[in-house]
């Protein structure tokens, strides 16, 4: 692994982790930070930081470019409704965006991960320093899931997988085997409280990985958020894919959980 790693930040704890682990490796971190999205907290943990606004690409890849960076990783989010919030890109930045025929999620992160490839920047997997964020298989929680519960794990699985597909969302809450909400540009936490407040009680949240999803970006996450969103609207269970999510704050997710009286399941696929 290279001496000096780049960090595309985006928001959340998570580009933030892995500066820290990486420099506990003696390794140099150089950021590229969003403005707007990206935690000021990242500047006092990586070695050189630049700040861009969304958009920004050629800026992004020459501050890369000028810290030496050979191999990058892409942590942390990007509100999906910043696409509507006024970007304002650069050159290389409107090049890119002519290149991707639909802007979903996977052909923005796989286009901009080619465009570095053809500088010599590599993206590599954002949980390579950080693997035990990955969710284990097996049940989380002290609760586990009622026969109810398990057919609506099933249902919800084979749908969100299929909104997957099309590169909507990776989340859908339901209930008796009805769809209530499917998340799209929202994001998970509207998607929970808009489907448990149809639900009334004892909603279904499930979470899975893209069925083509490019396993280096993008990866579902939870977090103790998510258990706190879902007892808003008294949800009973959560379900994410193992070996392909991330869970941040485990501990404190899992004991919030058992507190609430919500399950917390991760599974590899529910059998049909």
């Amino acid at each position: 692994m290279s001496d000096v790693l780049g960090i595309i930040a985006g928001g959340g704890k998570f580009p933030i982790l892995i500066a820290r682990e990486a420099k506990k490796r003696g390794i140099k971190v150089v950021a590229v930070a969003h403005e707007g999205e990206t935690d000021q907290l990242l500047e006092s943990e990586v070695d050189e930081i630049t700040w861009i606004k969304l958009g920004q690409f050629g800026r992004l890849i020459k501050a890369l470019k000028k810290g030496n960076v050979k191999k990058a990783v892409m942590a942390g989010t990007i509100r999906k409704r910043r696409m509507f919030e006024g970007v304002m890109p650069d050159l290389k930045g409107l090049s890119l965006m002519s290149k991707i025929l639909f802007f979903h999620d996977d052909g923005i992160l796989s286009a901009v991960a080619d465009e570095l490839s053809k500088e010599g920047i590599e993206i590599i997997s954002s949980v390579y320093y950080l693997p035990e964020l990955v969710a284990p298989e097996g049940c989380l929680t002290k609760r586990k899931p009622t026969r109810q519960e398990q057919e609506d794990i099933r249902f919800g699985w084979n749908m969100a997988k299929e909104i997957g597909k099309l590169d909507i969302g990776q989340c859908v809450v339901v209930k008796n085997k009805t769809v209530l909400a499917v998340e799209a540009i929202e994001g998970t936490d509207e998607t929970i409280l808009r489907g448990g407040r149809l639900a009334k009680k004892d909603a279904v949240v499930v979470k899975v990985c893209k069925p083509n999803q490019d396993l280096r970006f993008d990866l579902p996450s939870v977090g103790l958020n998510t258990v706190r969103v879902m007892k808003k609207v008294n949800a009973s269970l959560l379900a994410i894919e193992a070996e392909k999510t991330l869970i941040f704050d485990k501990e404190e997710m899992i004991s919030y959980a058992n507190e609430h009286g919500i399950c917390v399941i991760s599974i590899k696929n529910p059998r049909r």
